[in-house]
């Protein structure tokens, strides 16, 4: 897509400094990070009041699975490996990504001056542009190792990961659940950028860097 830029956000604490962000155009030029919100989210808002699409990545679980086996509610998602959602890490990233997903859409929906279109649907966001929402989910040996500013490095690994997807990324879907309550559904509607109930029970695309090799 003509203009596509594709940004990403490692989710934590503003306030202890464990927020950062990333951002790079579609043929890997122009690389840019950070660690103020604002910032983030105004850079995403200029951009689509360009005109031009926008791709945004959260690290943080952006839906968990609904099962009809109880016992298995917990379970981790199809892709998850062994570690459950639910987990300790799993669950501070889900409850800190509840508001600063939130925080964030609102953010740049109320710096628009223009009109723009939510998608968690790739081939909608190909036909009619506007933004793009994905999960990030980077650990393990894809986690870069640095010093200064891990968290925006962090974003920086998914945010390539998904332009080395392109133009298909939804090849590079990591999760495969179908059943699923929707957080960044609900993000999307508490925020004004969609009114369709069905967003909840919609899954978003999840890109997983693939981890070095091991020297």
């Amino acid at each position: 897509m003509d203009g596509l830029r594709v940004f990403c956000a490692d989710i934590g604490s503003v306030k202890a400094g464990k927020f950062g962000w990333a951002a790079l155009n579609a043929d890997g030029q122009a690389a840019e990070s950070g660690s103020d919100i604002r910032d983030f989210a105004q850079q995403i808002a200029t951009h689509l009041d360009s005109g031009r699409p926008a791709s945004v990545g959260f690290e943080c679980p952006l839906f968990v699975p609904l099962r009809e086996d109880p016992s298995r509610l917990t379970a981790a998602r199809k892709g998850d490996g062994s570690r459950a959602w639910s987990a300790t890490a799993g669950t501070g990233a889900l409850a800190t990504g509840l508001v600063e997903v939130c925080w964030i859409l609102d953010e740049v929906r109320r710096g628009l001056t223009s009109e723009a279109r939510s998608h968690l649907n790739w081939d909608s966001f190909i036909v009619e542009g506007g933004l793009f929402l994905w999960e990030a989910f980077v650990s393990g040996r894809a986690k870069p190792r640095v010093d200064r500013n891990p968290h925006a490095a962090d974003a920086m690994v998914a945010a390539e990961a998904f332009v080395d997807a392109l133009p298909d990324p939804t090849s590079m879907n990591a999760i495969q659940e179908s059943h699923v309550i929707s957080l960044v559904g609900m993000a999307l509607l508490r925020t004004g950028w969609t009114r369709d109930l069905e967003s909840l029970g919609t899954p978003c695309l999840v890109i997983k860097p693939a981890g070095r090799e091991e020297a």
